[in-house]
This record gives C-alpha cells, structure tokens and sequence, in this order.
C-alpha cells in the first residue's frame, strides 16, 4: 500500500475516533445509556485498531520512530494521555465533575495531537 493511502487511512480512523469519543462525551453527559448499543461500545475499539496499524505503518514507511523524533515521541504521550483521560470521562463511577474536567482534557489532549501533526513540533512551533 502507498504511504498516502495509508496516511489518508489514519487521518480518516482519527476523525473518526475523535467523533466517536466526542459523542459519546456528550450523550452520557445528557444523561443517555449509549452504552446499550452494541456497536458503540465495539466501533471505538476496531476504529482505534486500524488506526494504530496505521500510524505503526506509517512509521515504518517513513523510517520515524518516536524515540528518535521528539515530535512523534510528544503525539504517544498526548495519546496516552487522551486514552487515560478518556476513560475517566466515559467512566460512570466518577463525579460528573471530574468526568467533565477529563473529557475536556481528552479533548485538550486531540487538539494538542492535531498541532503537533500538521508542525512536527513538541512545542507547537513555539521554539
């Protein structure tokens, strides 16, 4: 497969994971049980799988490892990040505070993400 094949692959799963993330967010804000639908609960994971292979994919295409370029090492760890946050946030066993607070970080997280994608820099350009 071509490396812009499969960037266009990680670029779509990503917004795909976000919307996903972000609408599931909102309804259990609402107060709505999205978790009785089935494919809401299995569509984030198989999203979020191809999107992995993809980045790993891209990774080896490009021969740019996180260790070796600060700025991929700096996505990994907003990504960790996110997925902590994430799963506070769509946590029915914590204050709806705190869950608003993580969703809002997870979100922080994405946009950070985003950034550092489209300049290549930990530091959002600012260096």
């Amino acid at each position: 497969m071509e490396y812009a094949s499969v960037r266009l692959i990680h670029i779509t799963c990503a917004l795909i994971s976000v919307s996903l993330f972000a609408l599931r967010g909102v309804w259990q804000w609402r107060g709505v049980d999205w978790r009785r639908w089935r494919w809401l609960r299995v569509a984030p994971h198989v999203n979020d799988t191809v999107l992995l292979s993809a980045a790993v994919a891209l990774a080896l295409m490009s021969h740019q490892y996180p260790v070796a370029q600060s700025w991929l090492s700096a996505k990994v760890l907003a990504l960790l990040l996110y997925i902590g946050l994430g799963g506070v946030a769509l946590s029915p066993r914590v204050t709806r505070s705190t869950r608003l607070a993580a969703f809002a970080g997870a979100l922080a997280c994405v946009s950070y993400i985003l950034w550092v994608a489209r300049t290549r820099s930990a530091f959002l350009g600012l260096l």
